[in-house]
């Protein structure tokens, strides 16, 4: 077996040593000449990269990437790393000081993506916003995303929509708790069914791709949808080792890209007949208003009245929407829900807190979130403990620079990775790390008739990582924290939950190499409200 794994270690190193020797070369050593005068104070500390290729034997050697990253900070006791794949220098960071600089005080310099093959597949060519590296293409796009997809104005004359979907979800769980066994619900297919719901009603004001169900559950397009985004999450900012060697970028040595081509083209089987038949209605006038995002999209105009968007600028857009739009809430209400089923104490102080703020004969509605603390504070608590991912995207150097006082030199082009479960799980920072406890988030004030203060799930300081901050931090913070609080409200005030039969506590183990919970929520869920506050309109 280690014979095995060291003959697998010699071919790839030749291999890369081989075919990725001469341009990496060149431009190593043109770095090493023109950063040499720099280097005053040294890199972050990691472990020593073999020449020319880096530390990609032992990527290779260690899946997954994440665990080993998490392993080599662990093994050296530091809360910022440097590790060089190729000739590209990997700097993950679990310190919210350094990340606070980055993104705030250096916010200029480390405002850029990576190029690499998933991000340009993904986003149709860089036309989007996510991953499109900082320039005037990015630059558009944030503008489409933060004045006409997600500002106030535009979630206010989309909320019946978001309402109707909410709506839904309580319909569907209900329906359930009539049968499966006497209302066993899986909680990860309501969780994702309610955020895909939300994004196909704001974008195509339509909840289904098909006919649905008539529970009100979904349909398999529906499902085929929402798992085909999931994977490509899964791959669109997974480690690959093409992305460190460019002449190696039309390979697909780790199989990435032959999963994210499935993923991404059978999204677009469902995307692109709606989209192009709607562009095609406004272009011969049967259609004039909007009712959806894609409609926003498609009568954008620019200062000379032409459409202000391509067709691909639009596909590629909405496809951001979509990624963006489910992993959150989805995966903060499966974890919420099973940690509070653990500790039932924190299912019945948010129920009466719910009881006190709405209830017990109307259904929550997006005015009462702001009162809804303890609630809030559940979801934080998910973000800074089980976060969807450890690896938040990436952001690239556009200059040498020195962080953390100037005792760590970051070369020009490396990508800074935060590390989500990092952050969040810093012992440092946070006491007793690994226990969920929403009680962490409520601050004292006196001046407030509940004696605390308002809560957000947005957190700029970088304690815990949510819509980040910055340049590239997440336009979406309003949509993306009504569509969260909302989820949990409405599942923790209309049923009461518990642990199925046979059962005595809920298993939290994690999928292996990742933050996303191994084995889907399955819980019991019966009504706790009187039967008409269910008559759902």
């Amino acid at each position: 077996m280690e014979s095995s794994l060291i003959s697998s270690l010699l071919f790839w190193y030749l291999l890369l040593l081989l075919v990725g020797f001469i341009t990496p070369f060149l431009k190593f050593l043109k770095h090493q000449i023109t950063s040499k005068c720099k280097q005053t104070t040294s890199l972050p500390p990691g472990p020593k990269p073999w020449p020319i290729i880096g530390n990609l034997p032992e990527m290779l050697a260690n899946k997954p990437t994440s665990t080993w990253i998490h392993r080599i900070m662990s093994d050296l006791n530091t809360e910022i790393a440097c590790i060089r794949l190729g000739n590209i220098h990997v700097i993950p960071i679990t310190s919210p000081e350094i990340a606070r600089e980055l993104l705030t005080k250096q916010d200029s310099i480390f405002a850029s993506r990576p190029t690499n093959w998933s991000s340009e597949h993904v986003s149709f060519g860089y036309l989007s916003t996510i991953v499109v590296p900082y320039g005037e293409q990015w630059k558009k796009m944030k503008r489409v995303m933060a004045n006409e997809l997600v500002s106030p104005r535009r979630l206010q004359w989309l909320q019946d929509k978001r309402v109707e979907e909410a709506d839904n979800i309580v319909r569907y769980v209900y329906n359930q708790c009539n049968k499966n066994g006497g209302g066993l619900v899986d909680a990860r297919i309501v969780a994702r069914h309610y955020s895909g719901n939300i994004i196909r009603r704001l974008v195509f004001n339509a909840r289904h791709f098909g006919k649905g169900t008539e529970d009100g559950g979904p349909g398999f397009e529906e499902v085929e949808h929402i798992d085909a985004i999931f994977i490509v999450l899964r791959y669109l900012f997974a480690f690959s080792v093409s992305d460190y060697v460019a002449c190696l970028r039309g390979l697909d040595l780790d199989g990435h890209k032959k999963n994210l081509k499935k993923a991404t083209k059978l999204i677009m089987k469902y995307h692109d007949p709606l989209i192009e038949d709607r562009v095609q209605q406004w272009k011969n006038g049967k259609r004039t208003c909007e009712e959806d995002l894609l409609d926003v999209l498609i009568s954008l105009k620019d200062a000379n009245d032409s459409p202000l968007l391509t067709l691909d600028e639009i596909k590629s857009q909405i496809m951001d929407m979509m990624i963006a739009t489910v992993d959150n809430p989805s995966n903060a209400f499966e974890w919420g829900l099973a940690e509070m089923l653990n500790q039932p104490e924190m299912l019945e102080k948010a129920t009466e807190e719910l009881d006190s703020v709405v209830g017990k004969k109307r259904q929550v509605q997006e005015s009462d979130i702001p009162k809804l603390k303890y609630v809030k504070a559940c979801a934080r608590e998910v973000f800074r403990l089980h976060p969807i991912d450890d690896i938040n995207a990436t952001h690239v150097s556009m200059e040498d620079t020195f962080v953390a006082n100037n005792t760590y030199f970051i070369p020009k082009g490396s990508h800074i990775v935060l590390r989500r479960q990092g952050i969040g799980q810093n012992p440092r920072i946070w006491k007793d790390p690994l226990r969920f406890q929403p009680e962490r988030h409520l601050e004292k004030d006196n001046n407030n008739i509940d004696g605390f203060k308002n809560l957000s799930l947005n957190e700029p300081s970088l304690k815990l990582i949510t819509f980040s901050t910055g340049r590239r931090a997440c336009p979406g913070i309003n949509l993306g924290s009504t569509m969260t609080i909302m989820l949990f409200a409405r599942m923790l005030h209309g049923f009461n939950w518990s642990v199925p039969p046979n059962e005595t506590t809920i298993d939290l183990s994690e999928i292996e190499g990742g933050t996303i919970k191994a084995k889907p929520l399955v819980a019991l869920a019966t009504p706790r409200l009187p039967a008409e506050a269910y008559e759902i309109s």
